[in-house]
């Protein structure tokens, strides 16, 4: 048994059955540890991309989940369920000729019509919390509550092939989307109705779907003689081509304590993009990410911590 201690974020393969949740317990029992965060939940029948952040790393959980994320997804035209996705009870259904004489100029136009902003309505079959309550909770009660409509961006929507009455999506959008919701909308447009058959999810920030790992083959990989640390990406990898700096020595008390640190107190290691950076102490050991900010006096730019990686020894 491989004893060494992981830190990072590795691109899990999330497999149909399993819960974001599950995930998270399977791999505190691999690899010994308490301090593992997901950065989004995936339904339990979609499968794909899940980066799981372990140890420190766990401090990034907020920014990945607010990442733009990639979709393929199936629509089934002509069918409406309460849950918005084919695992649903059937509420409407229409005449299948009716679907299939839609024109793919026709579900190209409906599906441009959400392309960019639009106010998404939650759908009840979901985690999100109203009054303390999830609403899958009061769904699964027959109970249904007025949801308010949050704004989400979709970049792209693509449709990548037709198959009768089953429409495959490429959806690019913004953090907090329902695709089940969006399809639903759209076979709203469409005037047939839709549900969304199969999600996969391709990716999320940098986390690719041709990277990604089973838990199996994490299983493996902490067994075998080399470990499995070439699985995992450091918080310092993760913000390669930000910009970094290192703390001169009189002011190595502003980056352990966690304090405002005005630019002229540090030197640059690397340029590169400034939100955030990234923060060295004198010994050259990654500490910390920064972000830019004017001084109040309105004098030299200052930085102020974001989230701190190490602490005082």
């Amino acid at each position: 048994m491989n004893d060494m201690e992981y830190q990072g974020i590795i691109n899990i393969y999330k497999e149909k059955g399993f819960t974001s949740h599950d995930v998270v317990a399977k791999m505190r029992g691999i690899l010994h540890t308490r301090k593992i965060g997901h950065t989004g939940t995936l339904d339990p029948d979609a499968v794909g991309v899940l980066p799981v952040c372990v140890g420190e790393a766990t401090k990034l959980c907020e920014f990945l989940t607010d990442h733009d994320k990639v979709y393929e997804a199936v629509m089934r035209l002509g069918v409406v369920t309460d849950t918005q996705d084919a695992t649903g009870t059937v509420l409407k259904q229409t005449d299948a000729s009716v679907c299939l004489a839609l024109t793919e100029d026709e579900i190209k136009s409906a599906c441009e019509a959400f392309t960019g902003p639009y106010d998404q309505i939650p759908p009840m079959y979901s985690a999100l919390k109203v009054n303390g309550q999830k609403l899958v909770d009061l769904a699964r009660k027959g109970i249904e509550i007025e949801r308010k409509a949050r704004p989400v961006t979709i970049y792209a929507l693509d449709i990548l092939e037709r198959d009768g009455l089953f429409v495959k999506l490429r959806v690019h959008c913004s953090k907090g989307t329902y695709i089940r919701t969006l399809i639903d909308d759209i076979g709203q447009k469409l005037g047939v109705g839709a549900c969304m058959q199969s999600l996969m999810r391709t990716r999320v920030a940098r986390f690719e779907l041709s990277n990604a790992v089973t838990l199996a083959q994490l299983e493996e990989a902490i067994v075998s003689p080399e470990g499995a640390g070439h699985l995992f990406l450091s918080v310092e990898r993760f913000y390669d081509g930000h910009a970094a700096y290192r703390i001169l020595p009189e002011y190595a008390r502003f980056l352990e304590n966690g304090n405002v640190i005005a630019a002229d107190r540090m030197v640059t290691i690397r340029p590169g993009e400034e939100d955030p950076v990234l923060l060295y102490d004198t010994e050259g050991r990654f500490c910390a990410t920064y972000r830019a900010e004017e001084a109040n006096d309105g004098g030299t730019v200052q930085y102020r911590p974001v989230k701190i990686f190490r602490t005082r020894q």
